[in-house]
């Protein structure tokens, strides 16, 4: 309980310390992906906000906070949150070594905000999760929300792309990568969210019912 509580914790500050840089970066004007010259103040922090990575770390964040005060935190809304967090943060940093790493030029504070966001968070959260559970935590409503958080993510920031030209991430850009491209990246993201849940419910189902068979029955 005492590791837990020290993992949770540290991952919780981990994340909330790599969301308050990359903010003070954005307020300063510091770099985004490839934004050579960002826009005004208002339209910087509505940006920050609709990046996936800001919101799979600030989940992280709040999942990780609960856990620390109490590791065997359970319930409806939880259940859904940690798996959302658990399997958005591993999209994160997966997507990011795969697709965005190659095109980043970023030094300094711009750099380390990004190693944190997407490296030592996903890293801290999956170990995490693997290690120290709780489990068992994921059902069908968990499922339905750790899909329709990202499926409606995308579909909002389609539509924000078509109405004002800006995506967030470049492998979005229709106009530039067009519509087959865009959809074949969001094909195989969505195929590679659906493994991941799957992944992570047979490890939660596995070693759960494993720990409850191992914990002694009341005489």
């Amino acid at each position: 309980m005492r590791g837990a509580r020290a993992w949770h914790t540290l991952t919780a500050a981990v994340s909330v310390a790599a969301l308050v840089l990359q903010l003070v970066l954005v307020v300063q004007g510091g770099r985004v992906l490839d934004e050579v010259e960002p826009p005004g103040l208002g339209l910087r922090l509505a940006r920050f906000v609709a990046y996936f990575t800001i919101q799979s770390n600030l989940l992280v964040a709040i999942a990780t906070t609960m856990l620390a005060r109490d590791p065997l935190r359970d319930g409806p809304a939880f259940r859904a949150l940690r798996l959302a967090s658990t399997v958005g943060i591993t999209v994160t940093g997966l997507v990011h070594f795969l697709l965005l790493r190659p095109l980043l030029d970023l030094h300094g504070a711009d750099w380390l905000a990004d190693k944190m966001l997407h490296m030592a968070v996903p890293a801290l959260a999956v170990v995490g999760w693997f290690a120290f559970g709780p489990r068992p935590r994921v059902e069908g409503q968990a499922v339905a929300v750790a899909f329709g958080w990202p499926i409606a993510w995308l579909a909002v920031t389609l539509a924000v792309a078509g109405a004002t030209r800006w995506v967030p991430y470049p492998f979005l850009d229709f106009r530039e990568e067009g519509w087959a491209s865009v959809a074949a990246v969001s094909l195989g993201i969505t195929v590679l969210f659906a493994a991941l849940v799957a992944g992570f419910h047979w490890v939660d189902r596995r070693f759960g019912t494993a720990r409850q068979a191992a914990e002694p029955t009341a005489p």
